[in-house]
């Protein structure tokens, strides 16, 4: 049955992000998180930015949370400069929609280390992103420009296994490592996997 749930509800995309918003300035957003600060991206200028799509309904995201694979790359990156927020778009009535207080209380379960948590009800931020899945990952510079979309890693059955999930190879670390150490990042667009976006 849970197996039936999976097929169901996987959606991978074919449509990847039009070339040119690459490498270009990312959209900006403005919103109040789930703790009631507001957090803007020009604000976040000088950090890099890591947009995580969550739906905490959608196994794929389970699988990274289950196996504690996204709370260990938020911690990893949690003292570097880098602002990790989690983006739920899912609409009131659809599958994984979520108040303030849910939300956060799902994510204190999972022992996330997000530093913020948007709730994109009206799906403006996802469709400003172009954001098809959850997880759809993004990665944007110290200086506002988008240079990673797309998937976490190149594993999309996340649900088959730990031990899968550990050994993929992770997108947003690489990207993010190489903006660390000052280098660009070399694969800076993939085609994103999991559940639809619920809106």
């Amino acid at each position: 049955m849970k197996l039936i749930k999976i097929i169901c509800m996987v959606m991978v995309s074919g449509t990847l992000f039009a070339a040119s918003l690459i490498n270009a300035p990312a959209p900006l957003f403005s919103m109040t998180d789930t703790n009631g600060e507001k957090v803007s991206l020009k604000s976040l200028t000088g950090n890099i930015v890591v947009l995580e799509w969550k739906n905490h309904l959608c196994p794929f995201v389970q699988a990274h949370y289950d196996s504690g694979n996204m709370q260990k790359l938020q911690k990893k990156y949690k003292d570097k400069s880098v602002v990790w927020i989690s983006v739920v778009s899912s609409a009131k009535g659809k599958q994984g929609y979520v108040d303030n207080k849910k939300a956060n209380n799902i994510a204190l379960k999972e022992k996330s280390a997000a530093h913020h948590i948007l709730l994109d009800k009206n799906g403006k931020m996802s469709k400003m992103y172009r954001a098809k899945t959850t997880p759809h990952m993004y990665v944007i510079d110290a200086e506002g420009v988008l240079v990673y979309a797309g998937a976490i890693d190149d594993n999309p059955r996340p649900f088959y296994g730990k031990e899968k999930i550990a050994k993929a190879k992770n997108y947003v670390v690489k990207a993010v490592d190489a903006l660390l150490e000052g280098d660009p990042v070399a694969v800076q667009q993939t085609k994103p996997y999991g559940c639809s976006i619920k809106l």
